[in-house]
């Protein structure tokens, strides 16, 4: 991709935060906006770093995470291409408090603090759509302690592979699902050791409800799925 050619305003106008804004409104928020491009391992930011703006994954993959005082990794979230992260410290003038790295080459979209202060002075009900935004993310979170807090193993990961179609009626069609990043990373996000993860996923192909191809998981019945009942503890 040419980052020359590539065109900011027309980009930004197709993302939830943005997508009812004019072509002024928009060419004056490309201009706070920074393009970049990120190598597999590279950090956008860590613990204590100031925090001058929000980020949105434009191709590629980055993990939120926090590293215990052990030294364990516990990933926080997961941002695919279109995810915007970092939305909230920003309003809150404090240093970044978890860790950020690109799992893919990344192409990442910046956008400046001070634009979007200047843009919320310009237009309130820009404050309201950022405000949804983070809104939206807390309740994601909100939801993922809970399936923590009262979900064995097994349902969090018939809960992930369902994740696309679990606000949608389950009737029993196949599904194919393609794991975005390595499997001990997803095991991360669901707070599951590695070999628990590949456990129940194997249990799950024994049982007939999915096929797996490398990070490719065939889901043959998501009703079955759905319903079953675990084995493991």
């Amino acid at each position: 991709m040419d980052l020359k050619n590539f065109d900011l305003p027309r980009y930004l106008s197709v993302l939830p935060l943005f997508n009812d804004m004019g072509p002024d409104e928009l060419q004056r928020l490309a201009q706070g906006c920074q393009l970049r491009r990120l190598t597999r391992g590279d950090m956008v930011f860590r613990v204590g770093e100031p925090c001058d703006g929000f980020h949105v994954t434009v191709v590629g993959q980055v993990k939120l995470f926090a590293i215990s005082p052990a030294g364990q990794e516990k990933v926080i979230e997961l941002a695919g291409p279109g995810t915007s992260f970092a939305e909230a410290i920003m309003f809150i003038d404090k240093p970044h408090f978890i860790n950020a790295q690109t799992l893919t080459d990344t192409l990442l979209l910046s956008v400046g603090k001070r634009a979007v202060l200047d843009e919320i002075a310009l237009d309130p009900r820009f404050a309201l759509r950022m405000l949804a935004g983070i809104s939206r993310r807390l309740h994601g979170l909100v939801r993922d302690v809970q399936a923590y807090s009262l979900h064995n193993g097994m349902q969090r990961v018939i809960g992930y592979l369902l994740r696309d179609i679990e606000d949608q009626p389950i009737n029993g069609d196949e599904l194919t699902v393609s794991l975005p990043v390595s499997k001990a990373t997803v095991a991360s996000r669901l707070s599951l050791t590695p070999e628990y993860f590949s456990r129940v996923l194997h249990e799950l192909e024994a049982a007939g409800l999915i096929e797996i191809d490398k990070r490719d998981i065939r889901i043959r019945d998501t009703r079955r799925l759905m319903q079953y009942q675990p084995a493991l503890q």
